[in-house]
């Protein structure tokens, strides 16, 4: 990049990413970011991976998920306070940079939190679409919070789920849910409790906010063919799945040296065996063994994930003309005086003088 050249980042903000969702519309954000996590996980061996960055409190965790491929570095920052919403923030708040490997210049900018909720239904789906029984038309949706509609209608469009049983400890939530899954196509059904809830469901997902250790689905409620889509146990100390359900069921995961950290199987044994799900999309692993086998994606969000997000947001914001340049990094004529920004009789300052 010349040093002549003036320099912007591209920044999105929620209601950039707002306006963007309502003009390209629900379906066609979740099939598209779902599309862009398949072809990265494609590639998965070109990724630099690490488990994310933690720092945990008595309330919540904050963390930084980088990642980078040959040319395109992302991270996103984001947090986990199930506490939150008593304040009216959100429990989860995120954004995220991408930037060029060969420069380190920051290219994008752009809110994470509502592209989150997207991503992390998409990811769902992406995995059930590889894991559960064909044919799955009923699922059992345990939590009705922030995320839920998203994975509802992830479910909706991308497997083909035509029927919700809900359930959630605070019924306003699941009233909250239903309303607004007003006119999509899906049946709701509103329950008393998880048992209930799960009964006759080919897919069951788990999406609650509590940080403890839950045993939200047990041995007792699973079926023969189910498939678990495990997606709020997310950090050390904050699982859903009793261990039982674990140890009789195929549990596949995203990247392990995180999920064996974070996810339900923080539970288990560190040679618990698991299945990377890049594996089965790669077609180096046949996934579900049999119509029979429980299946278990223990979901914990990992950074490639929003890496691809990434990518669809700056290619679908340069396809609606979407975003403004920022002047996140300052504009040197001489990139080697960085201290002459201060001077009065610099040219850049008397210019914007």
């Amino acid at each position: 990049m010349p040093s002549h050249h003036p320099f912007s980042t591209r920044y999105l903000s929620a209601t950039d990413v707002i306006d963007m969702v309502q003009r390209k519309g629900v379906e066609a954000c979740l099939r598209g970011i779902a599309d862009y996590i398949q072809a990265d996980f494609l590639r998965w061996g070109a990724f630099d991976k690490s488990a994310r960055v933690a720092s945990h409190s008595r309330d919540g965790v904050i963390e930084l998920m980088p990642i980078a491929d040959d040319q395109t570095y992302a991270f996103k920052y984001v947090n986990g306070h199930p506490k939150n919403t008593r304040w009216g923030l959100p429990t989860v708040m995120a954004f995220g940079v991408l930037a060029d490997v060969a420069t380190g210049a920051p290219l994008l900018l752009s809110e994470l939190t509502l592209t989150t909720a997207l991503r992390t239904a998409a990811m769902s789906a992406v995995a059930a679409r590889a894991l559960a029984r064909p044919g799955s038309r009923t699922m059992a949706l345990i939590g009705n919070g922030a995320q839920s509609e998203f994975q509802a209608l992830a479910f909706h469009h991308l497997l083909g789920i035509t029927a919700l049983r809900l359930f959630d400890t605070d019924p306003t939530a699941t009233a909250k849910l239903q309303a607004n899954l007003q006119g999509t196509g899906l049946r709701t059904v509103a329950c008393n409790s998880t048992a209930e809830a799960v009964r006759g469901a080919d897919v069951v997902t788990t999406v609650t906010a509590d940080k403890t250790n839950a045993t939200i689905l047990t041995p007792g409620m699973l079926a023969p063919g189910m498939h678990i889509n495990a997606v709020g146990g997310d950090c050390p100390g904050k699982t859903e799945l009793h261990a039982d359900v674990l140890r009789q069921a195929q549990v596949f995961v995203e990247y392990a040296p995180q999920t064996r950290i974070e996810g339900d199987i923080q539970q288990l044994p560190a040679d618990f065996g698991v299945t990377e799900l890049w594996e089965v999309l790669a077609g180096q692993h046949t996934g579900r063994a049999s119509d029979a086998a429980i299946t278990v994606f223990d979901s914990v969000g990992f950074a490639l994930e929003d890496f691809s997000a990434l990518r669809f947001l700056r290619d679908t914001a340069a396809e609606l003309g979407m975003g403004q340049p920022i002047e996140l990094i300052p504009q040197l004529s001489d990139p080697k005086n960085l201290f002459g920004l201060l001077r009065t009789h610099n040219p850049l300052l008397r210019a914007v003088a």
